[in-house]
């Protein structure tokens, strides 16, 4: 046992601050791909029915784009001053804090929060919709599919929100490889699924539906605020800047974490701009102007029936890890912060070991438990607010896009390569920036009239 363990610090990273990393580009990918593929893909069919055939696959294309440069320009920000050999940053505003300074940091730290907050609500909606399809599916298959099969979500809500409240007790990412492991397994079955069906349907149908300009509207604002709440979409499909330094930092070195973690981006992308075209085009090919807002709940597909309830159990089990991907940044953030401020407080930094026949020991902090099951029981609250699947996601996705996937990482990004301003980089970069913020605008502007619209 003593050179298992030996063999094991020596295979980890713990060289500047005597703590031990083990993951690899695998365990990254995993991560990443359980953080992006999620409830962003069951709405991408609708988004590209609302943009058409042109419209659709290019918003894709440009945001898995936007999003690797993003990612490229956050990974250098993982260690300051020197992307190398600087002092580690654990968390995303740890790195704005050391690279912007405080001012930028509050602003940050708000916007990082609230988005993650809001995505994690938003799995609350997803997975509770996911548990309603899957009963409507066993009633329209024993009723016929003219049956009202009618009841609410709220039920399914307040039961994904006590099993959260038990898997809020990991305490960090470095201890839940396993989690998203099998999250991404499930991520990829389900998105089979969905791309297989909505192939077999378009075979099925003998033609591939919808147009160049997408769904016909009744009138051209009606248009425009469908296709800038479809891009609002999309833009929550894809980054995961919120979520990559706290991912970077479980990598050990060598080689340089910048470096595993740019490799891992980019096989992620690779991987779930895939399965978001597939899903996305063939659903819409498959329905047409009729696509529904959420592919694999939406009862476009009745049958075979079981194979729609494995698919949103996948989508179930996924989004269990997908929660704690985006839950676990906040769980450290508050716990830290507060073992710093109350260094001799009992509450919050002591921890007890228990001891259960048959299961390994674990140990349990009394703060712990109450913050976690407090957090939990917010996002399960918020949700059973509003329940709006596309216009909840299109509304995060505008929100968070523009300052945290592309201001932030664009200025540390200056700052680490100390890059002039008016140079030709500074130049192309700034374009960059600003033309995603006026994407960023739009969408808002989309998203809440869909979600106003939806309350009324």
């Amino acid at each position: 046992m003593a050179v298992e363990h030996a063999l094991e610090i020596s295979d980890a990273s713990s060289n500047d601050d005597g703590k031990i990393r083990t993951g690899s580009i695998w365990t990254c990918i995993a991560h990443i791909i359980t953080g992006v593929i999620g409830a962003g893909v069951l709405s991408l069919a609708w988004s590209t029915a609302q943009l058409g055939w042109i419209g659709g696959p290019f918003a894709m294309l440009c945001f898995a784009l936007v999003t690797y440069i993003s990612a490229f320009m956050l990974s250098e920000c993982y260690r300051s001053p020197h992307p190398e050999k600087g002092a580690r940053n654990y968390s995303y505003m740890d790195a704005v804090r050391k690279t912007l300074g405080k001012k930028h940091t509050w602003f940050c730290g708000f916007l990082q929060y609230l988005s993650l907050f809001g995505v994690s609500t938003a799995y609350v909606i997803t997975t509770a919709t996911c548990m309603r399809a899957i009963q409507r599916s066993n009633c329209y298959h024993k009723e016929g599919h003219g049956a009202p099969c009618s009841g609410g979500e709220n039920f399914f809500m307040l039961m994904f929100g006590l099993v959260q409240i038990f898997f809020s007790q990991i305490p960090d990412f470095h201890n839940m490889r396993w989690l998203s492991v099998v999250a991404a397994m499930m991520s990829f079955t389900y998105s089979f699924i969905g791309f297989g069906l909505g192939l077999a349907k378009v075979i099925g149908n003998g033609t591939i539906k919808g147009g160049i300009g997408g769904v016909h509207t009744a009138s051209t604002a009606q248009k425009v605020w469908k296709v800038s709440q479809a891009i609002g979409d999309v833009a929550f499909a894809y980054p995961y800047s919120v979520i990559l330094i706290e991912i970077q930092d479980t990598v050990k070195s060598p080689p340089p974490e910048n470096q595993t973690i740019k490799k891992a981006s980019m096989a992620s992308i690779i991987i779930t701009t895939f399965f978001y075209l597939c899903c996305g085009c063939f659903g819409y090919a498959a329905f047409g102007d009729d696509t529904p807002g959420n592919l694999l709940t939406g009862f476009g597909f009745y049958e075979p029936y079981w194979l729609i309830d494995f698919a949103n159990i996948c989508i179930i089990v996924h989004l269990i890890g997908g929660y704690q991907v985006y839950s676990q940044p906040i769980f450290a953030f508050v716990e830290r912060w507060l073992s710093i401020k109350l260094p001799l407080t009992g509450l919050v930094n002591d921890f007890y070991n228990i001891h259960l026949p048959f299961l390994p020991s674990f140990r349990i902090n009394l703060f712990r438990i109450f913050f976690r099951t407090l957090y939990v029981a917010s996002t399960t609250g918020l949700a059973l607010g509003f329940p709006y699947f596309n216009q909840v996601l299109a509304l995060l996705g505008a929100i968070s896009f523009w300052p945290l996937a592309i201001y932030f990482p664009v200025e540390m990004y200056f700052v680490q390569r100390k890059i002039a301003p008016w140079t030709s980089k500074w130049v192309v970069l700034q374009v960059f920036s600003v033309g995603c913020l006026l994407v960023s605008i739009f969408a808002l502007v989309g998203s809440m009239e869909g979600l106003f619209v939806q309350r009324r």
